[in-house]
């Protein structure tokens, strides 16, 4: 079972240290559209394809494009806390259990 246990502790160790890096992705990117940075520059590409895919589904549910103020990196960092704070934490505390 111990190794289950393992499994499941360094699953969420991965996944941990995923959601933490996507959430500074998203930072980057909500700081560097306040300074309107070259849409052809590699840095701002990678940002937006990394980014554009969770983005994108959370714009259509924001009311916030009649505004002009995109909402969407806010409710995504919400959510990557979610899960970390949530879906990780669950992980480590039944690898835990199983030892």
């Amino acid at each position: 079972m111990f190794v289950l246990a393992n499994l499941l502790s360094a699953l969420a160790g991965v996944l941990d240290l995923v959601l933490g890096l996507y959430f500074w992705i998203i930072v980057l990117r909500a700081i560097l559209s306040w300074v309107r940075p070259d849409p052809y520059h590699p840095l701002v590409r990678l940002l937006h394809s990394l980014t554009e895919p969770v983005l994108a589904p959370l714009r259509r549910l924001l009311p916030g494009g009649r505004v002009g103020l995109d909402l969407s990196p806010l409710l995504a960092l919400l959510l990557l806390y979610f899960l970390r704070s949530f879906l990780v934490q669950t992980l480590f505390d039944l690898a835990r259990r199983m030892r």
